[in-house]
């Protein structure tokens, strides 16, 4: 079993604090609400959120996904840092056994950078392709804009 890592940056207006709290604390209430045509509801299968929780992501009937249940390893809300790890999904990962995200919001002038390293554990004899990477990550940036654009436009969210 091989593991490919990827990492990348995004920059934000908004103060890290918010969009963590949107992103990771939130995200149950808040991306529902933002990205409806994308994302139907996002529940707590076990556990409050904290270290050990299962979030289970129900997306919408369009998309080519159904779910994704991710365990939190990882909990700092003080230094705005998650850990995570994808257990289940309904997409067959004949190529994957696991995937591994590590995000952290660190403050840059009035906003934000976040920095997410995702690391991908390859089945023996599997290979998974960059492009494939780069799908999934280009769909996580679009859904981390949205995110941000909604709290500018409701400065009172998350704050």
């Amino acid at each position: 079993m091989g593991v490919i890592t990827y990492s990348m940056e995004i920059t934000s207006a908004v103060a890290p604090s918010r969009m963590f709290k949107a992103l990771v604390l939130e995200s149950h209430n808040i991306l529902p609400k933002i990205v409806p045509e994308g994302i139907k509801s996002v529940e707590f299968i076990e556990g409050d959120g904290g270290v050990g929780s299962i979030k289970k992501t129900n997306f919408s009937e369009s998309s080519h996904i159904k779910y994704t249940k991710h365990k939190v390893e990882a909990l700092d809300a003080g230094s705005f840092y998650c850990k995570y790890t994808m257990i289940e999904s309904d997409i067959k990962f004949d190529k994957i056994d696991f995937v591994t995200e590590e995000v952290k919001f660190v403050a840059a002038g009035s906003g934000c950078v976040c920095k997410m390293t995702s690391e991908y554990h390859i089945k023996e004899g599997g290979e998974l392709k960059e492009e494939d990477i780069k799908k999934g990550k280009d769909k996580a940036m679009g859904l981390y804009k949205a995110v941000e654009e909604y709290l500018v436009a409701n400065p009172d969210v998350c704050a």
